[in-house]
């Protein structure tokens, strides 16, 4: 599988895949890196309170519907009239 860096979309733009035209359905793979407040009662039972992301890194974007890796693009959000 070929890793082709793309970047997150904003507020003005989207993901769209050149190959086929999808706009809605990607698979994301993503490195997270985060910090967390973790609550262990005396059960031993773990709940994460609060937690803060310190690194999201977008390693590739795979197209659900035609499986294509390199062809997702960002593009423009259309605008309303």
């Amino acid at each position: 599988m070929l890793d082709v860096p793309v970047p997150l979309p904003g507020p003005e733009t989207r993901w769209r895949c050149r190959q086929c035209g999808n706009l809605t359905r990607f698979d994301v793979t993503r490195a997270t890196r985060a910090k967390e407040y973790v609550h262990v009662d005396l059960a031993g039972e773990q709940v994460v309170e609060e937690r803060e992301v310190t690194a999201d890194v977008v390693e590739h974007v795979t197209c659900r519907w035609c499986s294509a890796v390199d062809a997702v693009e960002v593009v423009p959000r259309p605008t309303a009239s």
